[in-house]
């Protein structure tokens, strides 16, 4: 169908993933992997201010995935744009054709693929080399000095990290919290500082590993296998994952040539639903360790984007013949784990069951927050999803006079369908979760900041325009609410250096009226949307939640402090620091009258990015 507004003619595919299913009973998901904790509506659209699409003139070769190419369509299109880059050019026609166009040849018609990959120094190219053929073309082989490349740095698509890039000691880290972002490749070395890297958190440094359990949405197997340190390469890995069917098949594939991993299925019963949980399991000669991140197990997740994780203390053994209650910490984060395990049902958990069983994870000072699909009534509402967060800032957090002026803040990378108005679920339900404070009775309305990348800041990104393949948010969501835009705020890091490096990590807090004091900080997996976070059914009697989610919250009672004060340098980092590390910087800085979310799945062709590029989904 197509809608016209101010800013053009749009089509939207019959064929969008709707997350507006009936309240009750499950239905049958489609055979195609939905977007990242992103999904679309089927629903007639209303006009998004959003850039009108450009006249184009010349159809760009499609150029086909690789077979490990993984994860949305958003990251499909991204890593394509990467493989086969469209420079820009001055003239009024850029980027080439959409994949397809309307059958009446006066609207566009939105892309049904994507997906990504990064990029790391920045070059601006005007005069843009002769294409390659497409695929099943034969042609006379051009001079190489013609060629386009497909990437700045040439065939090659990453740049190698520096020598000291990685940790070859125990590293300086704020062990007060446990919070930590991923390194950035790119940035001056005193950002990672303190920031750790997939390669650091596997090395001997942090134990001498026996065995791990790998939960996450998107893997590379074999990339995943070279981030081991040699010694560690061949012991036994479980893979945890969510694929389906055909993904299924390719993610097998990709690990027939490594015996010792090992492939555990989520149940993934309710539609559109992920297994978006990212989560390490890592077993040691000297004992038991839990990391809950926000990385995908592709490389692009840990090169030039804004990440972050909770890494546990090192968990010892508990002595022989300890009670089943042994090693609980106060925020019962053992029995919260162990739960949320047995949540899968996987007879290939049990073993990993038993052992956090006999460990002592006492020292933990944060709480488990989780979602796990299914439709929960009575006390079980409270168990999983927004819910449970709820009933933690209730039980664990404390009334604060003025609370009113205490905003909430909530920082993500997708965003799913929230309603004709806010009060469909953002402020009707999640909001209320948000600006629960201890047993207040008070259910005040502070200021609501929702920070979500605009187009300028990915495209003068380290990635450029490639680093929207890891934010979905498409157009047919968008053209739906329009009211949810005036949330929006900018993505600006300069205090932790990331102000270029587009933001994967999901983090959500309450901060004081001068920003600089924090009533709670949640890091976790789920991003803006019902299906990570759980809606309201059948009169509020029943909550439904379709993915796996996993992450952890600090409140300030749990490290007997009254609010966490905000770490104004938290690079480079020092174990003596009490501030907390904020990702980004406060106060946030609303979007101006000329800024547009970034939606993945229309052209920018306007102005390059820092490599020079222009934006076409195909």
């Amino acid at each position: 169908m197509s809608q016209t507004s101010l800013h053009g003619k749009w089509t939207v595919s019959s064929s969008d993933e709707d997350e507006d299913l009936p309240l009750s009973g499950t239905a049958t998901p489609k055979s195609h992997r939905p977007a990242e904790s992103n999904r679309s509506s089927r629903r007639s659209p209303s006009p998004v201010p959003v850039p009108a699409p450009p006249e184009v003139k010349a159809e760009r070769p499609r150029t086909p995935v690789s077979p490990l190419t993984v994860g949305s369509e958003a990251r499909q299109s991204a890593a394509r744009n990467q493989i086969n880059p469209v420079k820009f050019e001055p003239s009024a026609s850029l980027a080439g054709k959409r994949k397809k166009e309307a059958s009446d040849g006066s609207s566009w018609a939105l892309s049904d693929s994507d997906e990504d990959d990064v990029d790391v120094k920045r070059n601006r190219q005007s005069s843009p080399p002769k294409r390659e053929p497409p695929n099943g073309e034969t042609k006379k082989k051009q001079k190489v000095e013609s060629e386009r490349p497909p990437s700045p740095h040439g065939r090659l698509y990453y740049i190698d990290e520096p020598d000291d890039f990685f940790e070859s000691s125990l590293p300086r880290l704020n062990d007060t919290y446990r919070f930590y972002l991923n390194k950035v490749t790119g940035l001056d070395r005193k950002y990672n500082s303190g920031a750790l890297h997939i390669r650091d958190i596997l090395s001997p440094l942090f134990g001498t590993l026996k065995e791990s359990v790998q939960f996450n949405y998107c893997f590379d197997i074999p990339w995943m296998v070279q981030q081991f340190p040699p010694e560690f390469r061949h012991c036994p890995v479980l893979i945890v994952h969510g694929d389906k069917r055909e993904a299924k098949a390719r993610l097998l594939q990709q690990g027939q040539p490594f015996p010792h991993v090992r492939f555990c299925q989520a149940k993934l019963d309710i539609a559109f639903g992920t297994h978006h949980t990212k989560m390490m399991l890592l077993w040691y000669e000297e004992g038991f360790r839990v990391i809950i991140l926000t990385s995908n197990l592709i490389r692009a997740d840990w090169y030039q984007k804004t990440q972050g994780m909770w890494m546990s203390p090192l968990f010892p053994r508990l002595p022989e013949g300890s009670s089943s209650g042994s090693g609980e910490s106060p925020t019962f984060f053992k029995r919260d784990l162990l739960e949320y395990l047995a949540s899968y049902r996987a007879p290939e958990l049990e073993d990993w069951i038993q052992r956090i069983k006999e460990h002592d994870l006492s020292e933990t000072r944060v709480y488990l927050v989780a979602s796990t699909p299914g439709r929960y009534v009575g006390a079980d509402m409270e168990r999983w999803g927004h819910l449970r967060l709820r009933k933690l800032l209730y039980e664990h957090t404390n009334p604060i006079p003025g609370e009113e002026r205490w905003p909430v803040i909530g920082q993500f990378s997708s965003i799913g369908s929230m309603g004709m108005d806010k009060t469909k679920w953002l402020a009707g339900e999640f909001q209320r979760t948000l600006t629960t404070l201890g047993k207040s009775s008070l259910r005040p309305d502070p200021l609501m900041h929702l920070l979500y990348p605009s187009v300028e800041d990915v495209r003068t990104s380290l990635e450029g325009y490639p680093a929207g393949g890891s934010l979905p948010y498409s157009i047919q969501t968008a053209q739906k609410q329009i009211w949810l835009h005036s949330y929006f705020h900018r993505w600006k890091a300069s205090r932790t250096g990331r102000s270029h490096a587009m933001p994967h990590i999901k983090t959500y807090m309450r901060v004081s009226p001068d920003f600089t004091q924090l009533a709670w900080f949640l890091v976790t997996s789920a991003n803006l949307s019902k299906a990570a976070w759980g809606a309201l059914e059948k009169n509020n009697t029943q909550v439904m939640v379709r993915s796996y989610e996993l992450g952890v919250l600090y409140v300030p009672s749990a490290f007997n402090m009254k609010t966490f004060p905000v770490e104004t340098n938290p690079f480079p980092a020092s174990s003596s620091t009490s501030g907390f590390p904020v990702p980004f910087d406060l106060p946030p800085t609303s979007y101006s009258p000329k800024d547009q979310p970034w939606i993945w799945n229309i052209p920018y062709s306007q102005e390059p990015d820092t490599h020079g590029n222009v934006w076409v989904p195909s």
